[in-house]
């Protein structure tokens, strides 16, 4: 469920219109909605009602700081992968206690300044980086809490590129060879054994993958129990996709999840950790564009959007499918007709739909792209020279610039030449 509506004839983030904000915001612009990201957080900690759990949200999906402020409020903790996003978490809010510091290459300054901010566990990845967290943790005069990350080696049966459980992707440690890497960690004076952790990718739509992975941990934890190592937290991950409406898509809902968790590593009486991102954003945004030509081309039509491949890369990247709708509603019986919805970037691969079957939309209209709340604006860029698209966030009837455009200016400004070219 999210809170983007018709209401008499017009699209809404709950009760602003879209119209309203672009007339104030230009496009493009994405457009959150508070009542959704609250929701969607709180449906997550409900599906794990009962256990000893942290949801720690990933900032990945979607860093603004106005949506990390809105979400520590609601207790929740974060998952980071650099000092940048580190820096975000803490400016927003949440203490470090409540933050887990993954990715397979923090360097010695990214782990100082975590464990200068206090965080909650570290998700180590290999033997190398647990020995310079060791150096530097011992460097400080402090003990990195620590879970080490495994690989179990499932297929998550996700798109290739967000795919992170199998034997041949980057990320974690061979279970097989967890144990040995367990035992080198209890050797190390600057590392405290906090935990387990793994995470097979994103987007899954079924849950056959995640049960497998966590059977797999459970045994795990077992076994590093009885080899002695005090495992009191499973951390597992996230990935738990979401419906990009008419992709045929149908992921689990939430509360299916949660007792999957219990009936698979509920038994340990460990505290579960789990780090959603697109789960509590995705549906949390749009997209908001405005048509700038109606093309007819040789045996197809084009609508050429002023939103390009640098504001929402997902479908060039990953042929990611978001719906598209008008911001005006059609009528119920309007004909629709194939059309391919593409930008103004000079690449064929600025294309977001081919052949999509739409209502009639001319020029100057509004549209919106649904379910762009996560891995939009975070993986936005300003690529030909395109000033970065602002953030804007609902809550209720009033709305907030929670990012701005650059002016050209601002942009050019960033950059100097150096007098030798003068």
């Amino acid at each position: 469920m999210d809170h983007f509506t018709y209401i008499d004839g017009e699209l809404c983030a709950e009760d602003v219109r879209l119209a309203d904000i672009a007339a104030s915001v230009g496009t493009p612009c994405y457009v959150y909605s508070a009542a959704t990201l609250e929701r969607h957080y709180r449906v997550c900690d409900e599906a794990l009602a009962g256990m000893r759990h942290r949801i720690c949200y990933a900032l990945k999906a979607n860093s603004n700081m106005a949506v990390l402020r809105l979400l520590a409020r609601l207790g929740a903790g974060m998952d980071v992968v650099s000092e940048g996003e580190l820096r975000r978490a803490l400016a927003a809010g949440v203490p470090g206690e409540r933050i887990v510091f993954a990715g397979v290459g923090k360097t010695a300054d990214e782990m100082r300044a975590a464990l200068a901010a206090g965080v909650g566990q570290f998700n180590v990845e290999s033997e190398p980086e647990l020995l310079a967290l060791d150096a530097v943790a011992r460097d400080m005069g402090l003990r990195a809490p620590v879970a080490i990350r495994v690989n179990p080696d499932v297929d998550a049966r996700t798109h290739a590129k967000i795919s992170t459980g199998k034997s041949e992707n980057k990320f974690g440690v061979p279970i097989a060879r967890a144990p040995q890497v367990y035992a080198l960690a209890a050797g190390l004076p600057g590392v405290e054994i906090v935990g387990v952790d793994l995470h097979i990718g994103s987007q899954l739509t079924e849950l056959a993958p995640f049960e497998a992975a966590f059977r797999r941990l459970a045994e795990l934890v077992d076994a590093l129990r009885a080899a002695g190592h005090a495992i009191r937290r499973v951390d597992l991950g996230g990935g738990l996709g979401i419906p990009y409406v008419r992709s045929n898509e149908a992921p689990p809902l939430p509360f299916d999840y949660g007792a999957m968790v219990r009936r698979t590593v509920g038994g340990l009486g460990a505290e579960v950790v789990i780090e959603p991102g697109r789960l509590i954003a995705g549906n949390a945004g749009v997209l908001l564009a405005r048509v700038i030509y109606r093309k007819q081309g040789e045996g197809r039509d084009f609508l050429i959007l002023d939103a390009a491949m640098n504001d929402l890369i997902r479908p060039a990247m990953y042929d990611a499918w978001h719906d598209l709708v008008p911001v005006a509603e059609p009528a119920a019986d309007a004909p629709l007709a194939p059309v391919d919805v593409v930008g103004p970037v000079c690449e064929t691969g600025d294309t977001f739909a081919r052949a999509r079957s739409l209502p009639p939309i001319a020029a100057g209209d509004l549209v919106a792209f649904r379910s762009a709340g996560a891995y939009g604006a975070v993986m936005a860029s300003e690529y030909n020279t395109r000033p970065l698209v602002p953030e804007v966030l609902v809550s209720g009837s009033r709305f907030d610039v929670v990012r701005s455009r650059p002016t050209y200016d601002e942009m050019l400004r960033r950059e100097r030449i150096p007098d030798w070219l003068a």
